[in-house]
């Protein structure tokens, strides 16, 4: 398989089984979250969704991808993470499909984002809820851990919208 060049090139299934490409988010400044229903971690969806609202006029999307491999905390179907997500949480930026995010099966975006951005510990993804920030040109530019919450990172997102208005 040929290695993808840039963000932009990936299109991945929505929870509700949509098939969605990156490209369609050309332009904007993008979070891209692991996710879990079950995880400690799991109420940082509340400030996601507050960043998402805030900034989503500006050119902002959080981009969701449920998974499974840390301690089985997202052991669900896709109408289970649904009801966490939509009902639970309200939110209302793009979740997509359960994905594994390391080893031999993670979803090539995964695989492109942690090549592009290695954490403390290399490349690997250590737990849910870790963050890459992307900006308006698709580049991956900045992994936050698990345990950063999403109005951290609210000011680097502010000068990311502010630096470059359209791609």
């Amino acid at each position: 398989m040929k290695e993808k060049a840039n963000l932009y090139e990936f299109c991945l299934p929505r929870l509700d089984g949509r098939k969605q490409c990156l490209r369609e988010f050309a332009g904007q400044v993008l979070l891209i979250v692991n996710t879990a229903s079950l995880c400690g971690f799991t109420p940082q969806y509340a400030g996601l969704e507050d960043l998402y609202r805030q900034y989503r006029d500006q050119g902002f999307s959080v981009l969701a991808f449920p998974c499974n491999q840390f301690a089985h905390q997202e052991p669900g179907t896709a109408e289970d993470i649904a009801q966490v997500c939509y009902e639970r949480y309200a939110v209302s930026f793009p979740v997509f499909a359960k994905v594994e995010v390391n080893g031999p099966h993670a979803a090539p975006l995964f695989q492109y984002l942690t090549r592009s951005l290695p954490g403390w510990f290399g490349p690997r993804i250590t737990w849910n809820f870790t963050k890459f920030l992307v900006n308006r040109h698709g580049q991956p530019i900045q992994r936050y851990a698990p345990r950063t919450s999403p109005q951290k990172i609210a000011p680097r997102i502010q000068k990311l919208l502010q630096e470059n208005q359209v791609v």
